[in-house]
């Protein structure tokens, strides 16, 4: 059986433990590490590896030793319950020895889990297990975590009722971070939410998501682009003794100001602009960039935009102008531009 979109997750949430194998792969290693685990946690339940109910091989070695998963399926452990051979990282040279342990499998016998990486059409693992008809082949692509994944690891973390604003901000959340700083964002928002019966708001999504290196460079470039020319100073002593090189802030500062042009271009107007962009923007800066393109508007945004591209090949040239101080000239400058131009 092939799974197919959102029976996936489904699946690997709540394997079938009457199936005698599942092969997980894909190309994301991470991707497939999460989604081995949460099937292996499904099928043993608590306290497997303790109990000895979970055993673990290598994929490379069954080709030496392809009697090693036989005698492991068939293994009867000393303390009762569902057992789990998990065969990791495997390749075609593992696809004899788990075809004989697949021909000899037995209802008793501990379920088969295989991992590995991107598999092409004609890897021997697929032609094994796809055809086969109680086998389970669960393809992991690169695709974020969709709604009802994320609803169901709330759950796990002890939050059932999201509002649908918090859930728009997780979604895009999904989208921004790698899955395993994802997952461990969610458990972080169940321990902090905690006996807390509070809906949980945007602005804790926002508070509790991983900070960036860059949080210091974001702040500056937030405020340029509110025009606070007041700020700048103190902004900019902040980052220079990080040791943030001006190419960088330039960098970043084009970054923010073509997404607040990409967004004032929106025929939908800033806001639905902002809900386009990609990488999604989340929680309240969200809220703050739309405020931020519709006060520029887009002739001002092609000017500010200009001026950035001139300074980054300022900055990339042979002049001899101190750097840091070509950037902040050109931040004062864009903080006291004129806006609100069509």
């Amino acid at each position: 059986m092939i799974l197919k979109g959102a029976e996936i997750a489904r699946y690997l949430a709540r394997p079938d433990p009457t199936r005698p194998a599942l092969l997980i792969y894909g190309q994301d290693a991470m991707r497939v590490a999460l989604k081995r685990a949460e099937a292996v946690a499904a099928l043993t339940g608590p306290d497997a590896e303790a109990e000895m109910r979970l055993t673990r091989l290598a994929g490379g070695d069954l080709r030496r030793d392809a009697a090693a998963l036989m005698d492991e399926i068939k293994a009867v452990g000393f303390f009762p319950g569902p057992r789990v051979v998990l065969v990791e990282e495997a390749n075609d040279a593992a696809a004899p020895a788990i075809a004989a342990a697949l021909d000899a499998w037995a209802h008793g016998d501990a379920v088969i889990v295989v991992t590995a990486g991107s598999l092409g059409k004609t890897s021997a693992l697929r032609k094994l297990f796809e055809p086969h008809k109680a086998a389970v082949v669960a393809p992991i692509y690169d695709d974020p975590p969709g709604e009802e994944e994320i609803s169901r690891w709330l759950a796990e973390a002890g939050l059932r009722a999201v509002p649908p604003a918090a859930m728009r901000d997780l979604t895009a959340l999904a989208r921004a971070l790698d899955p395993g700083d994802f997952r461990q964002t969610v458990e972080k928002i169940g321990l902090y939410k905690y006996g807390d019966d509070s809906p949980l708001t945007p602005d804790e999504i926002a508070a509790l998501a991983p900070a960036t290196v860059e949080t210091d460079v974001d702040e500056l470039v937030e405020a340029v682009a509110e025009g606070r020319s007041d700020s700048l100073g103190a902004l900019m002593r902040r980052v220079e003794t990080q040791g943030i090189l001006p190419v960088t802030i330039c960098i970043a500062a084009l970054r923010h100001f073509r997404a607040l042009h990409a967004a004032a271009s929106d025929p939908g107007g800033a806001a639905a602009g902002i809900g386009r962009l990609r990488p999604p923007v989340f929680g309240p800066r969200r809220d703050r960039m739309a405020r931020q393109a519709q006060a520029w508007g887009m002739r001002a945004l092609e000017e500010a935009l200009h001026l950035l591209i001139d300074t980054d090949l300022t900055l990339r040239s042979s002049s001899r102008a101190p750097a840091m101080a070509v950037m902040e000239r050109a931040l004062i400058r864009l903080a006291m531009m004129p806006r609100g131009r069509r």
